[in-house]
C-alpha cells in the first residue's frame, strides 16, 4: 500500500492511497485509528467487517469507524484499486451528525451524490481545482452524512462466484461507459442471462447495472468539468448522454448544482460550496 498525504490538519486529513495487491496474495488486516471515508477511484476489492461482506468497485465509499477491524482482499480484480482516503478526528466526525450507526455500515454503494462530489475532490487533490483538498474532501463528508441519515447500506449475501462476476461486469461497464450499452450485453459479458445477471450485480453491489453504468457516467463527468475549458454539451456527448436535457437534470439531481455551476465551483466559485455546506447541516 502507496499512501501519499495531500493535507493534513487538526480536524482533517487527505490522503492518496494505492494498492497493487493481486489475486491469490495474502489479505491485510487494518484497524482504524479515526472515522474514515475511502472513495474508490479505479479498481476493486473485498472487505470484511463484522462477519459481513463487501465488494467495492469505482465510485463506492468504505466507511471506518475507529477500533473497528477490516479485512481487505483483492481476489476479484489484478490491478489493485486507488482511494482517495479522508480521515476524520472524532469532534469533527460527530458534528458531521452522521450518527454512530453510519460509520458501522462498513460500505456505501456507487451513490451520484457522493461520486460527482468524489471527483471534485480528486481534482482538488490533484491541484486540478481552485477549491482547496481540505474544503472538498469536508463537503464530500457532509454530503457522506447528509445521505447516509435517509439509507441504509448493507451486506451482500451474494457467492464469491457472483461476486466476481459482478465486480468484473462492473470493471467492463466502466471500460465502455461511453459506449450505448445495454442490459443484455452486459449480461453477455457476465456469461448469464439478463434476468439472473441483473439479480447477481444488484446482490452484489448494491446498485443495478444500468445505475452504475449512468454513475460513472455522472462521475466521468464531474471529472472533465472540474478541469475546465470544456462546453457541456460536449461533456455531456463523451461519457456517453445523447440527450443534453438529460445530462443536466441527471447531473443536478446527483450534484445539487448545474454542471455549468459545478464547473465554476471548481475553479474557484466558493459561494456554490457555502450553500451546498449550509444545506448538509
Amino acid at each position: 500500500m502507496r499512501v501519499t498525504t495531500i493535507h493534513e490538519g487538526p480536524g482533517l486529513s487527505v490522503y492518496d492511497a494505492r494498492c497493487d495487491a493481486r489475486p491469490g496474495e495474502k489479505s491485510f488486516v487494518e484497524v482504524y485509528r479515526r472515522h474514515s471515508l475511502a472513495f474508490v477511484r479505479r479498481g476493486s476489492f473485498g472487505c470484511r467487517t463484522l462477519g459481513a461482506w463487501h465488494e467495492l468497485v469505482a465510485g463506492a465509499v468504505l466507511v471506518g469507524r475507529p477500533g473497528q477491524e477490516y479485512v481487505a482482499t483483492h481476489e476479484h480484480h489484478a490491478s489493485g484499486d486507488e482511494c482517495l482516503s479522508i480521515k476524520l478526528e472524532p469532534e469533527l466526525a460527530e458534528s458531521l451528525e452522521a450518527g454512530e450507526r453510519a460509520w458501522g455500515l462498513g460500505c456505501v454503494p456507487p451513490l451520484p451524490q457522493l461520486m460527482v462530489l468524489g471527483e471534485l475532490a480528486q481534482a482538488a487533490a490533484e491541484g486540478r481545482s481552485d477549491i482547496g483538498a481540505d474544503e472538498a474532501a469536508l463537503l464530500f463528508a457532509a454530503k457522506f452524512a447528509k445521505t447516509v441519515r435517509a439509507k441504509a447500506a448493507g451486506a451482500t449475501r451474494a457467492t464469491a462466484r457472483h461476486r466476481a462476476r459482478a465486480v468484473q461486469a462492473a470493471l467492463w461497464l466502466e471500460q465502455n461507459s461511453a459506449a450505448d450499452i445495454d442490459l443484455e450485453s452486459t449480461a453477455r459479458v457476465a456469461g448469464l442471462s439478463p434476468f439472473h445477471f441483473l439479480r447477481v450485480f444488484s446482490g452484489a453491489l448494491g446498485v443495478t447495472p444500468h445505475q452504475y453504468l449512468v454513475r460513472t457516467r455522472l462521475r466521468r463527468a464531474a471529472r472533465l468539468l472540474a478541469q475546465g475549458g470544456r462546453p457541456v454539451t460536449d461533456v455531456a456527448l463523451e461519457v456517453g448522454f445523447e440527450d443534453l436535457s438529460n445530462f443536466v437534470r441527471s447531473f443536478r439531481r446527483a450534484a445539487g448544482v448545474s454542471p455549468g455551476r459545478f464547473g465554476r465551483a471548481a475553479r474557484g466559485e466558493r459561494n456554490i460550496f457555502q450553500e451546498r455546506l449550509a444545506r448538509a447541516a
